[in-house]
């Protein structure tokens, strides 16, 4: 009998030695398979079973929860969501996150093990921590602004703080509400077809995610190449620039779009915008030089990110003179968002140097104790603090006595530079307006924020679209915002 009872418990020790084992394999070897399981729904239910963290534009929350009392307990909701989305994004049941809630989403869901205190017992009783929150450095008078002069208009602005590359704003229009991706409902299916389908694009972060032809915005990096290397040393200096300018190698000729350019100095070039001037001036730098120079303010760089990803702006480093000729300009192949622009503008007006851009200023638990500091970033020097000293003397012409007066600021200093460039086959499409600028109160020590505008949509005939009369009004607006003018 007692043979048989010891069978009986090794049997039984066999099956619990059994079970272990597949437990182990379920809820340990296999644990990472079955969470990822689309027909587990236990992480989506525990993800939205309690409030998301918020997204703050100073000291007030753009964004909050919604407790729906369903299985996927609270949505995602947004207050003046289209102004905000370029920054946040959405935060969908559905569609997963962009943007700000996409970087920041381990601490917006409470999955970050910074939020706990003991993240080994949490990993244990799997338990989640509530939800962080992300404090931006926008500035909200900064962002209303650029918004309201965009007036749903395709386009762009970004703003940079030059002294530390906090970015003040980062508005693309036209825009959409990310509300109506937050759930899981037909609805939401429905306007998910609808945005991706909208020939306008309201999805697309044109601030960031959208390169351009820069135009005549671009000569500040061909202007800054020149006096460097030494090609230009005297401003006021007449150069040696026919008008029209035959591009080398070809039998294309560049002209401008007024008079008075033909050998023009550079601060006249600068202020009336002579592309046959600044066309001659690359070619003279050359193209080395002018790569090293633009690659300085940031182009080619595919490795920005604030903290979501920025497309990367190019300048093309395989051209001979004539595409180079071009490039100087800002055609042929170069590009830029309107960031990398804005990163242009405020690294002339702090001496050279220039400040990654940043869009959070730190992170903190629900309760307001800062986990993170902000993402400030040692500046590098890009160019001379001479050359940036006489970049700003130009700028400043241009808003005084240039194509950019309609960007000044009574009790401001600001400096700017215009373009208007062409695209399309056979440059047919509507030109883009560009402007990009700083501005410092009278009684500041240095510019206090730098600003890129582009308008892809500038209402008027086409030969009236121009950065000066289309997007510097926008610039100016924002820059008197941040400037509290």
């Amino acid at each position: 009998m007692a043979r048989y009872i010891r069978h009986a418990c090794v049997f039984c020790a066999l099956l619990l030695a059994a079970l272990l084992v597949n437990a182990t394999r379920v809820q340990v070897v296999r644990s990472r398979e079955y969470d990822a399981n689309p027909a587990n729904r236990r992480a989506a239910i525990a993800r939205y079973e309690q409030p998301r963290g918020d997204i703050l534009v100073g000291d007030e929350p753009v964004t909050g929860s919604m407790d729906t009392g369903e299985q996927l307990r609270h949505e995602r909701t947004y207050r003046n969501g289209p102004l905000y989305a370029p920054v946040t994004g959405f935060a969908s049941q559905t569609y997963g996150t962009t943007f700000l809630e996409h970087s920041e989403d381990a601490l917006l869901s409470g999955t970050d093990p910074v939020l706990s205190p003991l993240p080994l017992w949490n990993d244990v009783t799997r338990t989640r921590n509530r939800g962080g929150d992300v404090v931006t450095t926008l500035n909200r008078q900064a962002q209303e602004a650029a918004y309201r002069g965009l007036a749903g208009r395709k386009g762009a602005v970004a703003a940079i703080e030059p002294a530390t590359g906090r970015v003040l704003a980062l508005v693309t229009s036209p825009s959409y509400d990310p509300a109506e991706l937050s759930g899981n409902s037909e609805a939401v299916e429905s306007a998910w077809a609808r945005l991706n389908h909208d020939p306008e694009k309201p999805m697309l972060n044109r601030a960031v995610r959208q390169t351009y032809p820069p135009g005549s915005t671009f000569k500040v990096v061909t202007a800054a190449a020149a006096l460097d290397a030494g090609v230009v040393t005297d401003l006021d200096e007449r150069t040696d620039s026919p008008d029209p300018y035959r591009l080398p190698g070809t039998t294309t000729r560049l002209t401008n779009e007024g008079d008075g350019c033909a050998n023009a100095s550079v601060r006249d070039a600068f202020e009336w915008s002579c592309n046959t001037v600044f066309a001659k001036l690359g070619v003279d730098v050359g193209v080395q030089a002018m790569t090293d120079t633009a690659q300085a303010f940031g182009f080619n760089d595919t490795g920005l990110r604030i903290p979501f990803a920025v497309s990367p702006s190019t300048f093309d480093t395989r051209v001979d003179k004539a595409q180079l000729a071009l490039s100087s300009i800002g055609q042929y192949n170069t590009r830029a968002t309107p960031l990398q622009m804005a990163m242009v503008a405020a690294t002339v007006a702090d001496g050279g140097v220039l400040h990654t851009p940043y869009l959070v200023e730190r992170t903190t638990r629900h309760g307001g104790e800062t986990v993170a500091g902000s993402g400030v970033r040692p500046g590098r020097q890009v160019m001379r603090p001479s050359t940036a000293a006489r970049l700003k003397e130009l700028m400043a012409g241009v808003v005084r006595d240039g194509t950019g007066t309609r960007a000044g600021i009574r009790g401001a200093l600001v400096g700017g530079k215009t373009g208007t460039a062409q695209h399309g086959v056979g440059n047919t499409g509507v030109p883009y307006a560009w402007f990009v600028s700083w501005a410092q109160t009278e009684d500041a020590l240095e510019p206090q924020v730098a600003v890129a505008v582009v308008v892809e949509d500038a209402s008027g005939d086409r030969g009236e679209i121009s950065g000066g009369g289309n997007a510097a009004p926008i610039a100016k607006d924002v820059m008197r915002a941040v400037l509290g003018v």
